[in-house]
């Protein structure tokens, strides 16, 4: 097995950052500098990678002028490849229950005063149909970490849930509706668990997942055995080598990400790229998705509430803005970890996917009336909206909220994705499958003045992306369609 420093090179990330600290002392910050930043911002636009100096001279940029260029950059690169949908998601916690001792969660072992809970497969029946009865299509799996062997819940238990969730269906509010193959189910589920061994990850592909996701949390070793004191996590080089169990798995789409407020940001960036870079050169195909959460407070986490390395709400909106120039094909999560306001800019600076009605502990969503959950919350939310509020938000600044679940069903998965994404042609899935979702979400969920609001911006959409009259009439048809009660179309 490679060693961190074969996937990572520390020493090369601190010569770059202690570079630009030098820059800043000589008051000739690069990232001050119109021209240098201008350049860098059109080769992406180009389609040209920003080189490690190059992210860290956009990171250091404090113009405003400047500032509003890279937002400019970071939006219409996303925009071209993924056109105005946001994906939308639900996490569903299954067990609170953790052998580790993460020092910034909630959910640690030695948090005795966390009330444990885990969900028994009647629990997940009822938490299921509660998130379809709010209209979601998409599930993220997240539990405390236990070993993939444990009787009770590791791995079989994760398998046998999903198992679960995909067996529940649950009717709709439409009337069109009669046929029961058209019932409401879950059509994607990704999953967030610790940390497995390749035949493990064998096991876990067959149970048809979606994305499986896994954060580093910090890539600073030093930071990260400060963090992690106790239990499996405690392992750095085996979480760190999970993407590449994962990928040798036959596993082709991952999810990573960083919990910022661990360590310097820049570090954390550049560690990241570099991790990415790793995953291209080894597999051909770097992550499909990228978190990007911030340290919020945790029930009985101390270090919560006094963030190492916090990051403000400024800088924030520049690692995400970086990110998505410097990866530009990769789906950015966005949880419900931040508040509104914050979640509403970020959809201009290239976030693409984020979740919605959000709830941290097991048992949230059929229990909802009992909202007093911060002691079995794994941390605190910063956006309470119910996803019927996120999606009309969305609708009223021109965004269409997709369930889209069209490229996991037809194969278009890990490289064959990107294959598509690179030269701009996942676009008309993306839309296209996006403003189904939409429309289904319309006809089943919404009030009038929603379902008015969402035919005009799907008509508004339509006409802005697509030229061919074949397309558009082949696209109106399918609409009629769904409106006449057929459902899970996808393109």
């Amino acid at each position: 097995m490679k060693k961190e420093f074969e996937i990572l090179n520390p020493q090369n990330i601190y010569k770059e950052i202690e570079e630009i600290k030098g820059l800043a002392l000589k008051k000739t910050l690069i990232g001050e500098s119109v021209k240098d930043v201008m350049r860098i911002l059109k080769n992406s636009l180009d389609g040209e990678r920003p080189t490690p100096k190059d992210v860290l001279t956009l990171l250091e940029i404090k113009d405003p002028e400047l500032l509003q260029e890279l937002y400019r950059t970071a939006n219409q690169i996303k925009n071209t490849i993924y056109g105005n949908r946001i994906v939308i998601f639900a996490p569903l916690y299954l067990s609170n229950f953790c052998q580790n001792e993460c020092l910034y969660c909630a959910f640690r072992k030695g948090n005795l005063k966390l009330k444990r809970n885990s969900l028994d497969q009647n629990d997940i029946i009822s938490e299921t149909k509660a998130l379809l009865e709010q209209g979601h299509k998409r599930l993220l799996l997240v539990m405390g970490e236990s070993n993939e062997n444990s009787s009770q819940l590791g791995l079989d238990y994760m398998i046998e849930s999903i198992s679960t969730i995909y067996s529940v269906e649950c009717p709709t509010s439409s009337a069109a509706i009669t046929d029961t193959k058209h019932k409401n189910r879950i059509r994607r589920i990704n999953v967030n668990m610790a940390p497995l061994s390749v035949e493990g990850f064998k096991k876990l592909q067959q149970s048809k997942i979606g994305t499986f996701q896994i954060f580093q949390e910090t890539y600073h070793q030093p930071t990260y055995k400060l963090v992690h004191p106790k239990g499996p996590k405690s392992d750095y080089d085996f979480r760190l080598h999970t993407i590449d169990r994962a990928f040798q798995a036959g596993i082709p789409d991952v999810g990573i990400g960083v919990l910022f407020g661990l360590h310097d940001y820049r570090y954390e960036i550049l560690a990241l790229l570099q991790h990415i870079t790793h995953l291209e050169n080894t597999y051909g195909v770097g992550p499909h998705t990228i978190s990007v959460p911030r340290i919020e407070p945790a029930f009985g986490s101390e270090l919560s509430y006094n963030i190492p390395s916090a990051v403000d709400d400024e800088t924030f909106c520049k690692i995400m803005a970086v990110l998505r120039i410097a990866v530009p094909y990769t789906g950015i999560i966005l949880s419900t970890r931040e508040n509104k306001e914050t979640r509403t800019k970020a959809l201009q600076l290239g976030i693409s996917q984020i979740s919605a009605g959000s709830r941290t502990n097991p048992g949230g969503y059929s229990d909802f009336k009992n909202d007093d959950k911060r002691d079995a919350e794994q941390f605190s939310l910063g956006d309470h909206r119910t996803l019927l509020e996120v999606i009309k938000d969305l609708t009223s600044l021109g965004y269409i909220p997709s369930f889209c679940t069209g490229c996991y069903r037809k194969g278009r998965v890990g490289k064959d994705f990107m294959d598509l994404a690179e030269p701009g042609a996942i676009k008309n899935h993306c839309q296209a499958n996006a403003i189904l979702t939409f429309s289904e979400y319309l006809q089943d969920f919404a009030d009038p003045q929603l379902v008015e609001r969402g035919e005009k911006l799907i008509e508004q959409t339509i006409h802005k992306e697509w030229q061919s009259n074949s397309y558009i009439s082949n696209l109106r048809n399918t609409l009629t369609s769904i409106k006449n009660g057929e459902r899970d179309i996808y393109l």
